[in-house]
């Protein structure tokens, strides 16, 4: 089966992403050892859906990204890992319907409580990272701003290791 990413994206996006090239000096994965055994270690999720909590938190900057269709809000949220949490979803490029149903499905919360039950991992984080994905022009700001407020708070939660949860 073939997945077209851009099926749902305007069509101008193909040329500029498609084909995207690493910058320069970034040539290489950067890679971290995981130290800890996964059955002692502690795990956050970090999902791009745009998920912040509804009415404690701002929402994702829509309007900026709607006035200038190449921005992503480069901004993140932590989202506490209990379930009943109201959330609310800020992304122009996925329907939040699905989503907000179940939070699993962008934020796979009671995944990791399986996981933690069974004995496989040691603890889920008592708070977890939403990003709003499509952050191609963002780059710098995620670099010098973003990136480093992230990994700060997964450190000062005792965070071993991260599991991506991209939309």
């Amino acid at each position: 089966m073939i997945v077209d990413s851009y099926r749902f994206l305007p069509r101008s996006f193909r040329p500029m992403f498609e084909n995207a090239q690493p910058l320069p000096g970034e040539g290489e994965p950067v890679w971290a050892p995981f130290e800890t055994r996964l059955a002692d270690s502690t795990i956050a999720l970090l999902t791009s859906a745009g998920l912040s909590v509804e009415g404690e938190q701002d929402p994702f900057d829509l309007d900026r990204e709607r006035a200038e269709p190449t921005w992503g809000d480069p901004t993140h949220r932590v989202i506490p890992h209990a379930s009943d949490v109201p959330l609310a979803m800020s992304h122009l490029h996925v329907n939040s319907t699905d989503v907000l149903a179940d939070r699993n499905v962008a934020l796979p919360v009671d995944v990791l409580d399986e996981l933690v039950a069974e004995g496989r991992v040691g603890a889920a984080a008592p708070h977890h990272v939403s990003v709003m994905g499509y952050q191609q022009h963002g780059v710098e700001v995620w670099r010098t701003d973003t990136g480093p407020q992230i990994v700060e708070h997964l450190r000062d939660e005792r965070v071993h290791g991260v599991v991506l949860a991209p939309v």
